[in-house]
């Protein structure tokens, strides 16, 4: 290039244009040491890219598994859809398998022309089922052989992708003979019911923004860090190119190209990255989250935004670094030797995403504003990523002395610190907003838990069997106290009692209450029944000693009679009386609630007190005591309810439940902060190699004055803990300060400073493991024949 061709170089588009061009002919014409370095940058590019295209194809994966689990509803509500060839009736059997749950439904269709869910071929026949790939390997297993004995059903095909929410789901689809819409079967006319969700509560909306951001800054600060990649020689180049002609705007557009073209292969290698990374997700679950190859797929307008944000931000990132730099013709004087950080326009940054954050005001009062929140948030990280060089400047401007270790990494820190920030601020932003996520989540979840009212510790297990067969539940009763790992069985028949005769004036309907029919054993555990034995009876009255109302009054008294025929709907008699006289020396006892939190009223038997084939539909219930010595103690149990009816319904007893909205936004955070934590580990790596190198030919000339190995190893580790701990301590700060807006928004005060410790040991973890796998490469480097040069 002509020295007249240089200084003609002015502004405006073609002027940009030829400068950039210049610049990417630089990095792709820069040799090998050229090549290293654009390899490095499209390395860390990349990996921030990979990570951006699947943030961006988080709504696709949600908006089609939501698709294909509506598509496989039944399109009519119970009941409605009449008999036809083309209906068939279906019935939930859903269960669970060592935690994973297990999605069943019996079907039986009224005609040839029955509906056909998705996914699935043909229906199966009586003893037959289709299941999915995943529960086929399962149950072929040796870890599956529980839950094979639970499906006595012949596999005859396999459900498709269509019928799947994802490929790890465990599914089936199993033809009955006996299945009808009077024991447990809904009749409907076909599938893709539309199933409307929940609105977001406003705490969890925040959550998942805020979410959002936390996630995705650390991947914007490794990118902007990662297209300055080899500074300083880069800064020796434009130097060279200072020398003969080119002005000061022109060295800066031609370094904005170099980093163009790092980006731009990073661009490449992000789409390379995430194509073939997206090929082995479906043998992934993460929490329960597992998603087809196909669902992982960006949307558009997001995808087109990271191809623009990208290169943009590489330019843009280049040229503010630049203004600190002077770059001459005869060399490179970086002002921050002599001009210290300011810190004046780098604190405004977090004090107004607080404010921001501030103006949402609580959450009960109007719900939040997501524009508010995303750019609260994103302000204050961002201002807490551009502390951290100010906060390293200030940290070793005045250090003096010391082993000699330590005054090297001093030394290297107070003439080009911002390097060592740049390595570690990702991890101080991603530690910072994990803080904060974790205060928030320890602070609300509490709104997300339901206290049951049921009592673990009395029984792990209910069930509940509709059966209009008495035989059935006596065989239910019995079958469970003979299952392996069941220590105690509290089995009750349950149906209704109503007062002989018709309506009388003035009633809607004949007043009922409920027969509960167990041993005495049993019954114990609903009232306080005192001394009993078989053949007596009781009228249970609530635990404050009221009568409930005028329907156990009425209904059930000392040697009066009831009817257990049930009325329809219309309040008409289906069948004919079915009459039973309470015993005379029934006597009156206060209700308790039984393991389940359930109060019982009304009247309690013995079996020998009447003739259970009296009782019309009735409903058998068991609270089951299992032995937790026993391995596969509640997989037995399942079996067995399995076995006597696919129907029945195995609950465990839980003191607490979650919200499942809470929860579901929860383990998709988590699943989302493992990759996160993945790429930051990754980054953190390439950074440091990219640092290494750049001072190999430094090393060499210490190693080759005489200067100890271990000397110089040392020095770099203080050249990486110093930011690390001002980092963390930053995260930490900022964290807390973010933590305390969010709670604001919440409305709450409760602070936990339990979750903040672990988060910041694991990000100091993680820099050290890093850390010591760059150690490797360090003492490759310090030789003396790195001095060798061509």
């Amino acid at each position: 290039m002509s020295a007249d061709t240089a200084t003609t170089a002015g502004g405006g588009p073609r002027g940009w244009a030829r400068d950039l061009g210049m610049g990417i002919r630089f990095a792709v014409g820069g040799g090998r040491e050229g090549w290293i370095r654009t390899l490095l940058t499209a390395l860390g590019v990349g990996l921030g890219v990979t990570l951006l295209l699947g943030a961006a194809s988080i709504p696709t994966m949600l908006e089609t598994r939501a698709q294909r689990s509506d598509a496989r509803l039944p399109i009519d509500p119970p009941d409605t859809a009449h008999r036809s060839a083309a209906t068939l009736v279906s019935a939930d059997v859903d269960t669970s398998f060592r935690g994973d749950p297990v999605r069943g439904r019996l079907l039986r269709p009224d005609g040839a022309k029955a509906p056909v869910p998705p996914g699935v071929g043909a229906l199966p026949g009586p003893g037959e089922m289709v299941v999915s790939p995943a529960l086929r390997d399962l149950i072929g297993s040796p870890e599956g052989r529980l839950l094979r004995e639970r499906l006595p059903y012949k596999d005859v095909g396999t459900i498709g992708e269509p019928g799947l929410v994802g490929p790890g789901e465990l599914a089936y689809y199993a033809g009955s003979a006996t299945l009808t819409t009077g024991n447990g079967g809904h009749r409907t006319a076909g599938f893709g019911a539309r199933n409307v969700a929940d609105p977001l509560d406003p705490l969890v909306l925040t959550l998942l923004i805020v979410g959002c951001v936390v996630l995705l800054m650390p991947v914007a600060v490794f990118i902007a860090t990662a297209v300055r990649f080899g500074g300083e020689r880069r800064d020796r180049r434009l130097a060279a190119l200072r020398l003969i002609g080119a002005d000061v705007r022109m060295t800066r557009r031609t370094a904005a190209g170099e980093a163009l073209f790092g980006a731009l292969c990073g661009l490449l290698a992000g789409a390379g990255i995430f194509l073939s990374a997206r090929q082995f997700v479906g043998g992934a679950t993460v929490w329960d989250i597992n998603v087809f190859p196909s669902d992982v797929t960006p949307v558009p307008g997001l995808a087109a935004l990271v191809l623009l944000a990208v290169p943009l931000s590489a330019v843009a990132v280049t040229l503010f670094a630049l203004r600190r730099v002077n770059i001459e013709p005869l060399g490179v004087a970086r002002s921050g030797a002599g001009r210290r950080r300011r810190l004046w326009w780098r604190l405004p940054l977090p004090v107004a995403g607080l404010a921001l954050l501030l103006l949402n005001g609580k959450a009960g009062h109007g719900g939040v504003d997501p524009y508010l929140v995303a750019g609260g948030a994103a302000l204050f990280l961002l201002g807490v990523a551009l502390l951290l060089p100010w906060a390293v400047d200030a940290a070793v401007a005045r250090v003096r002395g010391g082993p000699v270790p330590w005054q090297l990494a001093v030394r290297r820190l107070q003439l080009s610190g911002d390097t060592a920030a740049r390595a570690v601020s990702g991890i101080t932003v991603a530690v910072a907003g994990a803080i904060a996520l974790q205060l928030f989540f320890s602070a609300i979840q509490g709104d997300f838990m339901k206290i049951t009212g049921m009592d673990s510790g009395r029984a792990q297990i209910h069930t509940s069997l509709p059966s209009r067969d008495v035989a059935t539940i006596r065989k239910m009763i019995s079958e469970f106290r003979s299952t392996e790992g069941v220590r105690r069985v509290m089995a009750t028949i349950d149906a209704s009692a109503t007062r002989p005769g018709p309506i009388r004036p003035g009633e809607d309907f004949r007043p009922t209450t409920q027969l509960t029919v167990g041993d005495c054993a049993t019954l114990a555990e609903l009232a306080h029944t005192g001394s009993c034995r078989d053949g007596d009876a009781f009228i249970v009255k609530d635990s404050t000693g009221a009568v409930d109302g005028d329907y156990i009054a009425k209904t059930a008294r000392p040697g009066g009679t009831v009817d257990f025929a049930r009325d329809d709907e219309a309040g008409d008699r289906r069948t004919g009386p079915r009459l039973w006289t309470i015993p005379a020396s029934a006597r009156t006892v206060a209700s308790r609630p039984d393991a389940t939190g359930r109060m019982a009223f009304g009247i309690f038997a013995t079996p020998g007190a009447l003739d259970l084939k009296l009782l019309d539909h009735p409903t058998a219930r068991a609270v089951i005591q299992i032995d937790a010595e026993v391995p596969d103690a509640v997989e037995y149990v399942r079996n067995t309810a399995a076995r006597i009816d696919p129907g029945m319904r195995v609950s465990p007893v839980q003191n607490m439940e979650r919200d499942k909205q809470f929860a579901s936004i929860q383990k998709g955070l988590q699943t989302a902060a493992v990759a996160t934590l993945a790429l930051i580990a990754a980054s953190m790596l390439v950074t440091m190699l990219e640092q290494l190198r750049e001072r190999r030919r430094l090393l060499s000339v210490l190693v080759a004055f005489g200067t100890r190995r271990a000397t110089l190893g040392w020095s770099v580790l203080w050249q990486t803990a110093v930011p690390v701990a001002l980092g963390l301590a930053l995260a930490l700060a900022g964290g807390a300060g973010l933590g305390l807006a969010l709670l604001h928004i919440a409305g709450k005060t409760t602070f936990d400073w339990s979750v903040v410790w672990p988060l910041t040991a694991a990000g100091g973890a993680l820099v050290l493991v890093v850390t010591l796998l760059s150690l490797p490469p360090l003492w490759r480097m310090m030789r003396p024949d790195g001095l060798r040069t061509e």
